[in-house]
């Protein structure tokens, strides 16, 4: 009878470990959600590329000018789960992505798999990425080999357990990746812009991604329900402001204000950007005015977060 019991438990636990696994095991964009090979236009795709922020974490702080478009890995990312390193996404055959298919790509920025079938980390937004167009994904791709090839390989990440079992990434994204739907639905008379600024801010823009907190002490996905509400910093030191129309974000700010602070880094008090939102704001200063446009028109018609939004949340209108 003991013999029986345990048989049937090593069963269970061989069982459970086959299920486990499965469910871990790397899950790649459908073809039909790819746009084919060679479709992306270089000049298109540098305006995602911007609005994506790719030089803030694939290139080093201290570049300047030209020097910022060698991506070959930027500064470390110090967070209290381990320090991450950003690879290279250059050009280069070797070290970078050169020899990268469009599928490729797509794959690992939209579902975090790289070509060997290696879970990547979120440290890397695809939770965000997952909703961009896959023309847009094919612009971007077409933009990145346009630009320098930079030789040798990014440091690997340094984390300790059990944040360094890769293969549990597959579980993690199968409760948070999400199937590329809007975060949020928009008022019925919300502008045509501020639908392009949720767009960009839910997806190449990745504002939540550090706007938003996330579940399970960070570890977790975002907590849509407080989408924008503010977070702690992901370098543990201080905190990322809410910037949802409330009294606690920027409430006070008009449309114009944001659309300013985007171009310029100045806010409406005479203030400046500072901290890891300065490189942020230079992104989008070289975006087209439409888009700084319908990033304030988003984000005045998101619903309002904080102690005081409920005071706050009158019925939306169009942005002005």
């Amino acid at each position: 009878m003991l013999r029986k019991i345990l048989i049937g438990a090593i069963v269970l636990v061989v069982v459970a470990a086959g299920a486990a696994a499965y469910a871990a095991r790397p899950d790649r964009l459908d073809p039909g959600r790819i746009a084919a090979e060679g479709s992306g236009d270089a000049a298109r795709g540098e305006r995602i590329f911007w609005a994506g922020g790719c030089v803030s974490c694939h290139a080093s702080k201290k570049a300047k000018g030209d020097d910022r478009l060698k991506l070959g890995g930027g500064d470390p990312l110090v967070t209290k789960f381990g320090t991450f390193h950003a690879p290279n996404i250059s050009p280069d055959p070797d070290d970078g992505i050169g020899s990268w298919s469009l599928a490729d790509f797509a794959n690992a920025l939209q579902r975090g798999v790289d070509p060997e079938g290696n879970h990547l980390y979120p440290a890397f937004p695809y939770t965000s990425y997952v909703r961009m167009k896959k023309e847009d994904v094919a612009d971007l791709f077409a933009f990145l080999k346009t630009l320098p090839p930079v030789k040798g390989k990014a440091p690997e990440n340094e984390l300790g357990f059990p944040f360094n079992i890769r293969p549990a990434l597959g579980l993690w994204k199968l409760v948070f990746l999400g199937d590329g739907a809007p975060v949020i639905d928009l008022p019925g008379d919300a502008s045509d812009a501020a639908h392009a600024g949720r767009y960009l801010v839910e997806g190449p823009g990745h504002c939540g991604e550090c706007h938003t907190p996330r579940s399970f002490g960070g570890a977790g996905g975002l907590e849509t329900d407080q989408w924008l509400a503010g977070a702690p910093a992901p370098e543990g030191k201080g905190s990322v402001p809410n910037i949802t129309p409330s009294k606690a974000g920027i409430g006070s700010w008009s449309a114009s204000d944001i659309t300013y602070f985007l171009e310029s880094g100045f806010t409406p008090d005479y203030d400046s950007v500072g901290g890891s939102m300065v490189e942020v704001q230079e992104n989008i200063a070289r975006l087209p005015a439409s888009d700084r446009e319908a990033i304030a028109a988003y984000l005045k018609a998101v619903p309002p977060q904080g102690e005081d939004a409920a005071a706050t949340a009158a019925p939306a209108t169009k942005a002005d």
